[in-house]
């Protein structure tokens, strides 16, 4: 009883869209700031590091430079402050969480090699037994 109330309460929070970035996408999250009685948006744009979290719980890293120092920020997937996220670049990259981006420094602590057509079709292995 008191499960199938929390699961109704609890599905009327999510979010109707579902947002779709993975891990190593460089993306751009437009957040609702409230300044006194007026509300704006700022957008805060950077790697995704991690996503951690199931259900209303979800959350996703974001990380960026700022004046050679990093800044990184937990956003809420479900939050009713997240306008939207526009992904700018499709990452690829093989682990679930980017942690060893902080210890780099300049170019190279945003460095995630993008998605290619081809990545995302196969691998090299595939295409050649499809040649012969």
């Amino acid at each position: 009883m008191n499960q199938a109330l929390f699961d109704k309460i609890e599905s009327e929070q999510f979010r109707k869209e579902s947002l779709d970035f993975s891990v190593g996408d460089t993306v751009r999250v437009h957040t609702k700031v409230v300044e006194g009685d007026k509300e704006r948006i700022q957008v805060f744009a950077g790697i995704v590091i991690g996503r951690r979290g199931r259900g209303l719980n979800a959350t996703f890293t974001v990380r960026r430079i700022s004046y050679n120092e990093g800044v990184e920020r937990v956003f809420p997937v479900h939050s009713p402050r997240v306008d939207r996220v526009e992904v700018e670049r499709r990452g690829d990259v093989r682990r679930a969480k980017l942690t060893y981006l902080r210890d780099r420094i300049g170019k190279s602590a945003m460095a995630v090699k993008e998605k290619s057509q081809s990545d995302a079709r196969g691998s090299k292995k595939a295409k050649a037994k499809a040649k012969a």
